[in-house]
């Protein structure tokens, strides 16, 4: 027995409406995870800058007091 034209329709043009459906979830993930990963690379080219800045901070007690139970 072979399926009716207009079954075969409906179920195509549901099957292409989930379809649709799930391009458009996938899409709002992918940009809402690019946002994050945008903000995160953000966050640690500001703590790398951080880290070289201290780095280069000279070290030392010259400037200051020792501690008050020193």
């Amino acid at each position: 027995m072979t399926p009716d034209p207009e079954d075969r329709l409906d179920a195509l043009e549901a099957r292409i409406a989930h379809q649709d459906a799930t391009i458009e979830d996938l899409n709002r993930i992918v940009t809402e995870q690019w946002s994050a990963i945008d903000a995160l690379t953000r966050h640690v080219a500001a703590l790398r800058e951080r880290v070289r800045e201290m780095a280069e901070r000279p070290t030392g007690t010259g400037d200051e007091p020792p501690p008050p139970h020193y």
